[in-house]
């Protein structure tokens, strides 16, 4: 659908007078308002809505999709630039976009589901459901006789379980960023070479060692992917089985999944731009247009805007979205609590990702307090992003969250800052 703005309109009467109407047409799943409705400045956030558009005639980014809400509405929703920069295609709001890590939140609700179920503890062994990771060696780096490190083993101290899959203290890694030797037995292994599915991929990974010592230090991993595979053991079904029958259904997330089949949906994928398509050592943008067997639980799902609120509407309700259940606040209260710190015996790993101010909860970089960080928020927010460029976050204490989309991962990391201040600087009242 088109909508014919000139383009001069860009001051706060667009935001007062136009936006509910728009998102009205286009955002059927939540309730919506006009911005100052829910103490938002609608000038502010044209103001980075510009800002991205301006980016994207600049050649910077290919498109975008923003939304905002708060207070239980969507305040904001809009799409600038190109869905597909090499066709011209417009960006439409209910653009299709690899999120990549930010399926780890959703494969960790997925997994906890199965806790409160009775199902699985936090505290099982991996090992009870994966038997190939009952004894899993710890990779050390020495000296060689030519001076050299060179790669030795140690058996794991302890079992890996559950909860050090959900806060990235398995000792798992992923080899394509950062040093070290272990990173490179990751990339030399090729772990999806030919077309393994979630039981195979999880067999190659525990023949590796591991980075660290099980319940050590954070480190960045396939933790997820193997957390997926524990949801497939558990639960019977495969992973898109799983989370479609308990989460994208009830949810009404009808564009979320690992693949996109249909030609039709096909038609709304958003692409990067051409030298624009790396995020690490062997690792590019994938086609979710071909169907594989691999279902990955820490990176493959996608999504659109309008999808990805729904399940942070429900996060945000303490669990529950439209008279429904998902998971119990306490439950969620556990997820967004901090549990990867000095206090619980973690090191945070050389490349840390939550950033300074922010610790680790079970899927989620969770805010220690107001200050630290580079970026405004309050204590409790929690986000995580996709290595794509996509981007979330949910302040609970503002009553809002915010869903970025956008596939460049060369500027991922000063859009999500960009982001935030300029989200915050439209907040006209403070929640108490």
């Amino acid at each position: 659908m088109k909508f014919p703005f000139a383009r001069c309109l860009r001051t706060a009467l667009v935001g007062l007078s136009l936006a509910a109407p728009l998102l009205a047409a286009t955002a059927q799943t939540l309730p919506t308002a006009r911005p100052e409705q829910v103490g938002l400045s609608s000038e502010r956030l044209q103001m980075l809505t510009d800002v991205l558009r301006a980016d994207t005639a600049a050649g910077k980014i290919p498109g975008a999709v923003l939304l905002v809400a708060r207070q239980g509405k969507v305040a904001w929703f809009e799409p600038v630039g190109r869905l597909d920069p090499a066709a011209g295609t417009p960006m439409t709001r209910d653009g299709i976009f690899r999120i990549y890590s930010m399926s780890k939140p959703i494969t960790t609700v997925a997994a906890m589901m199965l806790v409160e179920d009775g199902r699985m503890k936090l505290d099982d062994p991996v090992s009870m459901y994966l038997p190939e990771y009952a004894r899993m060696t710890v990779g050390v780096e020495k000296p060689g006789t030519d001076g050299k490190p060179v790669l030795e083993t140690v058996p794991a101290r302890r079992p890996i379980t559950v909860h050090d899959l959900m806060r990235h203290t398995s000792g798992l890694t992923y080899g394509f960023f950062g040093p070290g030797l272990v990173k490179q037995a990751y990339n030399a292994a090729d772990l999806n070479a030919g077309d393994p599915d979630n039981a195979e991929f999880s067999r190659r990974l525990a023949k590796l060692p591991l980075a660290y010592q099980p319940g050590t230090t954070w480190d960045y991993s396939y933790s997820t992917d193997i957390l997926g595979r524990v949801v497939e053991a558990v639960s019977g079904q495969s992973l898109y089985q799983f989370e479609k029958a308990r989460l994208f259904d009830p949810l009404g997330m009808t564009d979320t999944s690992y693949y996109v089949p249909e030609p039709a949906r096909q038609r709304r994928i958003a692409e990067p731009l051409a030298a624009d398509r790396s995020f690490g050592v062997g690792a590019e943008f994938n086609d979710p247009r071909v169907v594989r067997r691999l279902e990955s639980g820490g990176g493959g799902l996608v999504s659109t805007a309008s999808d990805y609120a729904r399940f942070l509407q429900m996060l945000l309700n303490g669990g529950t979205l439209d008279g429904r259940r998902y998971l119990g606040p306490r439950t969620l209260a556990l997820m967004t609590a901090d549990h990867a710190n000095a206090d619980a015996g973690i090191t945070p790993g050389p490349l840390y990702l939550p950033g300074p101010g922010y610790g680790f909860g079970l899927g989620f970089a969770v805010r220690r307090s107001d200050g630290q960080a580079p970026y405004p928020a309050a204590a409790g927010e929690y986000n995580w992003g996709g290595a794509g460029g996509t981007y979330m976050w949910v302040d609970p204490k503002n009553e809002l969250f915010v869903v970025l989309m956008l596939q460049s991962p060369k500027h991922r990391v000063h859009y999500r800052s960009l982001a935030r201040n300029m989200v915050y600087a439209a907040i006209l009242q403070q929640q108490q």
